[in-house]
């Protein structure tokens, strides 16, 4: 009996001792897997030769796509006889299939800055698309918001329009102008040629990991030739995973006198009401012609906007910029990048075709939808390489410190009810 009761004491002690090492061991854990998650994750999210970070960037993971709405003016007779407001009609989408070529020339720096530029090709995709390439538009004539400021005379006396109808494909990519003899076209040159050279921390593609919510997320954007901040907005799940939303602040579109960061994109001051104008942005020195950058359907913009141009609606769900980055990696995993391309014209005593204009417009000629977002094999990658080991090491480290602490208290409850027997038989 008293072997007995002696064999069942060591084991109950040993059980105790084990189930306590077991506990420990998991808090143990906890401290030494967040340690191993981090170290592979930093080294991974490195943008150097070899990491993850490096072939999501140099080349896109899933298929970038650009979306353009045009706008169609329903009564270019009406404005330049009358001074009526133009009246606006969206079209499109007309998709392209844009970043598929790999960045090139990439250089990395001293000062942890990396050089490249980026191969500049659009193909159509009629699918994805609400209208053909062929598809006429009547718009505001490239050459009259050009060269109005400094060839008014040349504009009038070579009889052109303040309205020309032109085709999607001719007003994005380029068509010959009569007036000229050269190419215009809102995005000409672009295929065949490249984006860059630019010297960057981040384009926006990644961020730094363990992103903290309260710390706005910076990057550079070559299609309104400045870096931007972008503020968290919320989470959201995309395909089972949990990313965090940001958006760019209404301030990155604000008047100078708001945002002393504008000043600089404030060349115009009679288009811009002395800078007090809100929502747009002057990129005339960047882009070499006189153009404005907004959000589409001017959102966040000036009301002054909407007052001289009608069709107009905008809604910051269908027009505002995002990026859904996952927190642990800092990677982009969907974005959407909108921007409104605008020109101006004005009233003009020496012209003609804009003796009726009654004061300067901003008139929006085509607005852009950039953007992408991880496929479900991507998705299924991501969740199974990081997720499913960090899911694996949490579950390792609870059920040692739930399975251990369960042990020590039955036999701590063991080794109690036994030495209570003892005292009741020695008694």
């Amino acid at each position: 009996m008293g072997c007995s009761c002696c064999s069942t004491r060591c084991w109950l002690i040993t059980g105790s001792v084990a189930g306590a090492v077991a506990c420990l061991l998991g808090v143990i854990l906890i401290p030494v897997g967040n340690t191993v998650i981090e170290d592979t994750v930093k080294k991974e999210a490195v943008l150097e030769k070899g990491t993850t970070a490096y072939e999501n960037w140099i080349s896109a993971g899933a298929p970038v796509y650009r979306q353009f709405w045009l706008f169609d003016v329903q009564n270019p007779d009406e404005v330049v006889a009358n001074g009526s407001i133009p009246q606006l009609q969206q079209r499109g989408p007309y998709t392209y299939r844009t970043r598929y070529i790999p960045k090139q020339n990439i250089t990395f720096s001293e000062n942890h800055t990396v050089s490249f530029v980026l191969p500049a090709e659009a193909v159509f995709e009629p699918s994805l698309s609400h209208g053909f390439e062929e598809d006429k538009v009547t718009s505001l004539n490239l050459a009259v918001a050009v060269y109005h400021a400094w060839a008014n005379m040349f504009i009038e006396s070579s009889k052109s329009s303040l309205f020309l109808r032109r085709t999607v494909r001719e007003l994005l990519w380029g068509y010959t102008d009569p007036m000229l003899k050269r190419t215009l076209g809102v995005f000409y040159p672009y295929n065949n040629t490249y984006d860059g050279p630019y010297g960057v921390f981040t384009d926006g593609s990644s961020f730094p990991p363990f992103l903290d919510k309260k710390k706005a997320l910076y990057f550079f954007s070559s299609d309104i030739c400045r870096s931007v901040s972008a503020d968290y907005d919320g989470s959201v799940d995309l395909k089972g995973i949990t990313v965090y939303r940001y958006m760019l602040p209404e301030q990155t579109f604000a008047s100078p006198t708001v945002n002393p960061d504008n000043k600089c994109f404030c060349t115009n001051y009679e288009a811009t009401k002395n800078c007090t104008l809100a929502g747009v942005l002057d990129i005339k020195s960047c882009k070499g012609f006189p153009v404005f950058i907004s959000l589409p359907h001017f959102l966040h913009g000036s009301p002054e906007l909407l007052d001289t141009v009608h069709g107009l609606n905008p809604n910051p769900e269908e027009h505002s910029t995002y990026l859904d980055v996952e927190p642990i990696t800092g990677f982009t995993l969907r974005f959407a990048k909108r921007l409104q391309i605008n020109m101006m014209y004005g009233p003009s005593k020496e012209i003609k075709i804009l003796n009726k204009v009654k004061e300067n417009t901003v008139f929006p000629i085509v607005w852009l939808n950039e953007s992408a977002a991880l496929d479900d094999e991507t998705a299924a990658r991501i969740k199974n390489d990081l997720f499913a080991r960090i899911e694996t090491l949490e579950v390792v480290q609870i059920s040692l410190i739930v399975i251990g602490a369960v042990v020590f208290v039955l036999c701590l409850i063991g080794i109690c009810i036994q030495e209570r027997r003892r005292r009741k038989i020695i008694a």
